[in-house]
């Protein structure tokens, strides 16, 4: 695209956007590249050279002007494309986050939307996604649309799609072809300012929260409630969710981290609003030791996800919380008709678990999108998680949510706890008894941010014409290479290195698919024979050894 042609299409942009902020944000940058300055149209070319493209995922990225950022015209496009997909007098339930410009994009879909001729409810205020999850199928709603990008950076927005009905997958995220269908709506959408805009959407009141908290509530979670909590909502909205739910279900009020209780979307304490990320959790777990509390719970801003750590051991991973939710759930639900999933990048552990306990099991590709659908006809779908924190509980009646969900992974998780410490154990003693029953399987994750995309293509491309013979003193087996599909699942830009020698292993590497990373994802399982201390300090320095060979190896 030529400098001219450039200019014309921000001018262009510029005459449809109904925005003042970004109209006047855009006027600066034209004003600027017509003067000749290179950099304002390297930043023109940056926004208009594409666009955000509209996935399972939906979309996510920077506010600001243009195709390539969230701002209002996208979104705009993105409800009349959903619009369309939808037909004519369809039910959309919208929720939105407290993130920078969350309500403005959750009222301007809602008027696209009744401007289209369709019903829309919006939930009263800035919510977690599990909550707008829950009320698409609660309300018997034909979609959903949650605005947030999760523990994306502050500068950051996104938009998720759900699918309603009355089937058990209603609730869950969009797969494809649904993200086909809609891409293509959307690129057929012509310029907003002709879209006819509607203003009578419903805003549900309080009952949609309360419905929510008397779902997750009535999970099986015991008659335990000796328990002292520290919790921090990372800046987001799952805080007062969160305390409702502990209430309700008869715990004791957690000690909140008072610096990250409110809903803050410049998210000051931290570098990254993500209970993974390193220093995150460092004010919550400061909170515990002050508090005395037993247990250190957060979630991320939008509430879906759960971190977990226990006081003088430190973080738990999200593989050796799955392990404890799934045998937990296992123990308080029935059947040989239940299935429980993980991902193709999370632990072997649970595996182990299903078959010891007779269960199904199924493994997915990433994301809850496709773990929420995981199970044939007439299994009945009880747990899944994935090693990002994500979990999505059930009992006997079913799923409240079928989502990742960090509220009801918060009162499972308290309930296990309480009932462990009646018996004198932390969920560490449970970890050591998980290990002694089906060997001590080691997790960690390396993450490498790049600028350029290319970069990730270009190391998988490498690592697939000549994968490496071992990852630090453990050999290379064997590679499945998921970019084909593997059995059932869809292709999938994936590599899992299969490792042996002294222990088992599996190396799993993956670009993110919201953020611009590769991601390593590193397991190594070892019998116990004897103390599970000694085991777990000679894992560790083997894992440490793989991580730093994993490294080299993907040029981190």
């Amino acid at each position: 695209m030529t400098d001219a042609e450039l200019l014309t299409r921000a001018r262009d942009w510029l005459d449809q956007d109904p925005d003042p902020d970004t109209r006047a944000e855009l006027a600066g940058l034209l004003a600027l590249a017509e003067d000749g300055g290179e950099d304002a149209l390297a930043d023109l070319a940056d926004r208009f050279a594409g666009g955000l493209e509209f996935g399972t995922a939906g979309l996510r990225g920077a506010l600001g002007a243009g195709p390539n950022r969230m701002n209002r015209v996208v979104v705009m496009r993105a409800a009349a494309g959903i619009a369309a997909w939808l037909g004519g007098g369809r039910h959309v339930v919208i929720g939105y986050d407290a993130r920078h410009r969350s309500a403005d994009f959750a009222a301007a879909s809602a008027a696209v939307l009744t401007g289209a001729g369709h019903r829309v409810s919006v939930l009263p205020g800035p919510l977690p996604t599990p909550v707008l999850a829950f009320a698409v199928r609660d309300l018997g709603a034909d979609a959903g649309i949650m605005v947030t990008a999760s523990h994306n950076p502050p500068q950051d927005n996104g938009y998720k799609v759900y699918v309603g009905g009355s089937g058990p997958d209603a609730g869950a995220q969009i797969v494809s072809p649904i993200d086909t269908e809609i891409a293509a709506a959307i690129d057929a959408v012509g310029p907003v300012g002709s879209l006819p805009l509607g203003e009578d959407w419903t805003v549900l009141g309080e009952e949609a929260v309360e419905r929510y908290l008397a779902a997750v509530t009535a999970l099986p979670l015991g008659s335990d409630r000796d328990l002292s909590t520290a919790y921090t909502a990372m800046h987001g909205v799952g805080g007062r969710v969160l305390l409702r739910a502990m209430e309700r279900a008869g715990f004791p009020r957690p000690a909140v981290v008072a610096a990250q209780f409110e809903p803050d979307p410049d998210f000051p304490t931290v570098e990254f609003p993500n209970p993974e990320e390193p220093g995150a959790m460092d004010m919550a777990a400061a909170e515990g030791e002050a508090a005395g509390a037993d247990l250190v719970i957060a979630n991320d801003p939008d509430a879906d996800r759960l971190a977990v750590a226990v006081p003088g051991y430190g973080l738990l991973t999200g593989n050796e919380v799955g392990g404890l939710l799934a045998e937990y759930v296992l123990d308080h639900t029935s059947g040989p008709e239940r299935v429980v999933a993980t991902s193709i990048v999370s632990s072997s552990l649970l595996a182990r678990i299903a078959a010891d306990r007779g269960v199904h099991y199924e493994e997915t590709l990433t994301g809850f999108k496709w773990l929420a659908r995981a199970g044939a006809p007439g299994q009945r779908r009880v747990f899944c998680f994935e090693e990002a924190l994500g979990y999505c509980v059930g009992g006997d009646g079913g799923r409240p949510v079928a989502d990742k969900d960090g509220i009801s992974a918060a009162l499972v998780v308290a309930a296990l706890a309480a009932g462990a410490k009646r018996e004198g154990m932390t969920l560490v003693d449970l970890l050591d008894a998980q290990a002694r029953r089906y060997g001590l399987h080691l997790s960690d994750q390396l993450s490498v941010r790049v600028d350029d995309l290319s970069v990730i293509a270009a190391a998988m491309g490498r690592l697939r014409a000549e994968p490496p013979a071992a990852f630090g003193p453990l050999k290379v087996a064997g590679v499945d290479d998921f970019a084909g599909g593997r059995g059932d699942l869809p292709p999938t830009d994936a590599l899992r290195f299969r490792l042996e020698g002294s222990v088992r292993g599996r190396v799993t590497l993956r670009p993110s698919g919201t953020e611009p990373k590769l991601k390593a994802y590193v397991e190594v399982v070892l019998d116990v024979d004897g103390d599970v201390g000694a085991t777990r300090a000679r894992g560790s320095e083997l894992l440490s050894e793989l991580m730093a060979s994993v490294a080299g190896a993907v040029g981190a």
